[in-house]
């Protein structure tokens, strides 16, 4: 898995548990919905996103990246 996949499926998955908090719990389960907002929009002007340092020590979207494709080369005859 890339490290951009893991990010977003990190953010989305957050905003799916800040819903069912929402739902199931309290209103203040949107809190942290408005936080995965903001460190998107601030990752946006900044290029800092505290996700992808964690996640990069944590070894994902490293050189063993199995889901990366390369173009095969061209055999010269």
């Amino acid at each position: 898995m890339t490290l951009e996949r893991a990010i977003r499926l990190l953010a989305g998955s957050f905003v799916i548990v800040s819903l069912l908090l929402y739902h199931f719990v309290s209103p203040w389960g949107l809190l942290l919905a408005a936080f995965v907002g903001l460190n998107l929009a601030q990752s946006s002007f900044t290029g800092f996103c505290p996700a992808e340092s964690i996640l990069r020590r944590l070894g994902v979207g490293g050189a063993g990246d199995t889901c990366s494709v390369t173009a095969p080369k061209a055999s010269q005859e």
